[in-house]
């Protein structure tokens, strides 16, 4: 029952939003022209609903010649290919306004586990355990503002299941209020993505590879 009221809410929101941060929309678009050649909007293939796959939308904080389909914590020097337009969208988290419009149609929720790239298998691996991927994914969601970028892939799942456990209207309206405490403060934002303690396990991985 919650899933249609939650859509309803996804409807109304979403299309507020849109018209109401239109300014805001220009504005960025304008200063990502002036500062990097390149589309403005960014793509890239998400895990949706029960696994499905979807084109999640960003402004773009890259530069062009950035590796696809990695995330940015695996690339070997991220730095080098964020924009200085693309340093203060991530920051600011702005860079996912776009993301109202995939909510908007229905591929996305306000509220939600955060979509993983479709090669992200350990994520969705470990989503898997906990019903994770049976919920509508979201713009933000309990991870986010408990941790967001630092979490651990493992953290993050459990975080995402404990979501799924208690799935109702209170507990999107304590992550949605939780995420502007957390955009406020830029709590938990790592440059590069997922942060120090992924990367770190990421090139233990790599590392391991190379000695088999």
């Amino acid at each position: 029952m919650y899933l249609k009221i939650k859509r309803l809410i996804d409807i109304l929101l979403s299309l507020i939003g849109l018209i109401i941060l239109s300014p805001i929309f220009l504005i960025i678009i304008i200063a990502i022209k002036l500062d990097s050649k390149g589309p403005v909007l960014f793509k890239q293939k998400r895990i949706g609903i029960y696994k499905t796959h979807f084109d999640i939308l960003k402004f773009r904080t890259m530069r062009i010649d950035t590796p696809k389909d990695t995330p940015t914590h695996l690339l070997d020097n991220p730095d080098r290919y964020i924009t200085k337009m693309g340093r203060f969208l991530r920051k600011t988290s702005l860079d996912e306004l776009p993301q109202i419009w995939n909510i908007f149609v229905g591929q996305m929720s306000i509220i939600g586990p955060r979509p993983s790239l479709w090669n992200q298998y350990d994520l969705i691996v470990e989503r898997d355990k906990y019903g994770a991927n049976d919920v509508p994914v979201g713009l933000t969601g309990w991870a986010q503002i408990n941790g967001r970028d630092e979490l651990p892939i493992e953290v993050k799942a459990k975080l995402d299941g404990e979501y799924v456990e208690k799935f109702c209207f209170w507990m999107d309206v304590k992550c949605f209020f939780g995420t502007i405490a957390s955009v406020v403060t830029s709590d938990g934002v790592v440059e590069g993505g997922t942060g120090k303690a992924e990367k770190a396990n990421a090139l233990k991985r790599r590392s391991k590879k190379r000695d088999e």
